[in-house]
């Protein structure tokens, strides 16, 4: 991956069975890590995945930069396509098997709940839950 991709040479691929495929770019950061069987999908050379510096991402992560529109007659080929980078800012925990759907912007600071599925961008210091993942409330950084 790392010849193929823009991986920098702290990032971790922590367990068995990340995949990472397709055309366009993926660039992964500085001091981050991705939990086993994750898929990171960038399908078209126009789009690209970037994962920021000091990330945990916990396993079953799936991100696609391009999808199936869902309002069309699938007898009819090919397909309609919507595509869309996908961006994860710096210092975002990410939990167990979160979906990114493509064009998706996830801001600095943000934690994503486990079994969450993220549809639509996320503003910085956020944490975030559900299907479809809501905004829960800004995270607080003065407890002590």
């Amino acid at each position: 991956y790392k010849r193929k991709y823009s991986v920098h040479p702290s990032f971790v691929f922590n367990g068995p069975d990340i995949l990472l495929y397709g055309n366009g770019g993926i660039e992964l950061g500085e001091k981050t890590y991705i939990g086993r069987h994750s898929v990171l999908a960038s399908l078209s050379p126009e789009h690209k995945i970037k994962i920021g510096k000091n990330c945990s991402i916990s396993h079953y992560l799936v991100i696609y930069t391009q999808n199936r529109i869902p309002d069309q007659d699938f007898s009819i080929i090919p397909h309609k396509k919507e595509a869309g980078d996908v961006t994860i800012g710096d210092n975002c925990w990410i939990g167990i098997r979160v979906f990114i759907k493509h064009g998706v912007k996830i801001g600095n600071n943000c934690v994503i709940a486990a079994n969450s599925t993220v549809i639509k961008d996320i503003p910085d210091n956020s944490l975030v839950a559900g299907n479809p993942a809501k905004v829960i409330r800004e995270l607080n950084f003065n407890i002590s």
